[in-house]
């Protein structure tokens, strides 16, 4: 039983958490269920659509159906607006990805007022739509059941048979949601942990799975896994006993929920460095771009949130402190400055995009040349370049990478990124730069930078090819858009 002084700490912790704006307020859960139910009478309209166009039977095209399943933190009641919100669509064993979803979906939400900044992730594990719906960003996965109206719910076994692969994967993190749920002794003082994590996470710079930090997937398990071993703990003490626990954990032995399965062998590589089983999938750990670097930063971190939260019950214990911003220009002495370019705004998101989908590379070509870097997420712009920009700053471990040739590690990246690419290649620079030419005020990407680098959802200087249905010869299901140069994309020079 939590005793009084700590009680008042986690209400403390609480107030904290909403003074600076890390917890939504209930008109802000209200206004992001509304867009999910919008998003829902959408996908019920297109999937009618595409029953029409496989020219079903009208019964079936009546009866046909889409559900939207929530994963990730969302899904597990964590609400924050600058959180994702990462929804799956299920759909009926007639929908192609391909054409219907790539395709079809696409040309509706992108021809909706409220949705911006709409584009295809197609080479990820997991295919994803990501867009902004009225403010919000969302990812939309696809998966695909073999009936021909799919329910609200697919918990049944049944329904997941004989699936494809991509559909398997796709479900994976509705399946993960349910099972922490399930598998949690306090749903809601797990919510509250998580989310207090996550904020922990973003401001001391070790969020953001693709530059090898943590995703919501990690922490929502580890957090699961501290609630499960003390069931009857305080918000606040289960905060301390998170540090405590992952700042002396004898990685690589992996963190296994109770009741999750057994313990599968370790993964090759340096994916073990921080193992962390998937609970639904028992054979299975998550995903990790973990490297050296930033297995370092994280434990450090963990050690730091450990040394801080010892004095978490005292009066005088500031909250502030432990989630104060990870300070990178006071701890590093050289930063590695990562420029990605493109000619105009339009084509920069999908550029960034391509570029921190395979960012873990560049991490372990760095370290690969003896430079052990800290891969600071955050996105920010170079009013000094006269082109459409985003700029990273990582900052370089003191004493390692001195000697780096930034031109190497470039040219070797660069090669990775033209692999698969489907537009006009844009621009990268890499150079090292010392501490005292940071800009004096880092300008992070507020609302007017995030404008800068939001993706159109027609560009009127590309071609726009109709695409036509399988089905229907004469049935255009929408539309895909060339840039109408047929030259190789490194013909001018753009890759200097």
């Amino acid at each position: 039983m939590a005793s009084q002084i700590e009680l008042e700490r986690s209400r403390s912790l609480q107030k904290f958490l909403s003074e600076e704006g890390l917890v939504a307020s209930p008109e802000e859960e209200l206004r992001m269920r509304i867009v999910v139910d919008k998003l829902k009478e959408i996908l019920m309209t297109w999937i009618k659509r595409v029953a029409y166009q496989r020219r079903l039977p009208q019964n079936q095209i009546k009866a046909a159906s889409a559900t939207l399943l929530p994963y990730g933190l969302y899904g597990l009641g964590v609400y924050n607006v600058e959180f994702d919100i990462d929804v799956l669509c299920v759909a009926p064993c007639f929908a192609s990805m391909t054409e219907d979803f790539f395709i079809v979906l696409y040309n509706m939400l992108a021809g909706k007022p409220e949705v911006s900044g709409i584009h295809c992730v197609k080479d990820a594990k997991v295919p994803l739509l990501q867009f902004t719906f009225e403010g919000i960003l969302i990812s939309l996965a696809f998966s695909k059941l073999q009936v021909t109206a799919v329910p609200e719910s697919v918990d049944d076994p049944s329904f997941v048979k004989d699936i494809d692969e991509t559909s398997w994967k796709s479900l994976s993190g509705v399946r993960v949601k349910n099972s922490i749920l399930q598998l949690v002794p306090d749903v809601k003082i797990f919510q509250e942990q998580l989310h207090c994590v996550k904020s922990w996470a973003k401001r001391r710079g070790v969020y953001g799975d693709l530059f090898g930090f943590f995703g919501d997937i990690h922490l929502a398990v580890l957090a699961a896994f501290i609630c499960q071993k003390n069931p009857s703990a305080s918000l606040v003490d289960l905060v301390s006993i998170f540090f405590k626990t992952f700042a002396f954990w004898p990685w690589p032995e992996p963190v296994v929920l109770q009741g999750g399965g057994t313990m599968p062998p370790l993964p090759p590589g340096t994916r073990t460095l921080m193992p962390i089983q998937l609970p639904s999938s028992p054979n299975e750990y998550c995903h990790s771009n973990m490297t050296t670097s930033t297995f370092n930063k994280i434990r450090a971190e963990f050690r730091r949130g450990y040394c801080l939260t010892q004095d978490a019950l005292k009066p005088q214990f500031d909250w502030r402190n432990l989630f104060e911003s990870f300070p990178y220009s006071k701890n590093c002495l050289q930063f590695v400055k990562v420029c990605l370019s493109t000619r105009n705004k339009d084509e920069l998101g999908t550029w960034v995009h391509w570029v921190k989908s395979r960012i873990r590379c560049l991490l372990l070509k760095l370290e690969e040349l003896q430079a052990l870097c800290d891969p600071n997420p955050a996105e920010y712009i170079d009013l000094s370049v006269p082109v459409p920009n985003v700029v990273f700053y990582w900052g370089l471990v003191p004493g390692r990478g001195n000697n780096l040739d930034p031109n190497a590690a470039r040219e070797d990246f660069m090669k990775n990124l033209s692999i698969g690419y489907e537009g006009n290649l844009g621009r990268m620079t890499l150079t090292i730069i010392q501490a005292s030419q940071l800009p004096k005020i880092l300008e992070l990407a507020g609302a007017h930078i995030k404008a800068h680098l939001k993706l159109t959802n027609f560009n009127p200087q590309q071609q726009m090819i109709p695409v036509y249905s399988q089905h229907l010869p004469c049935y255009v299901v929408g539309y895909l858009a060339t840039d109408g140069n047929l030259e190789h994309p490194h013909a001018d020079g753009w890759m200097d």
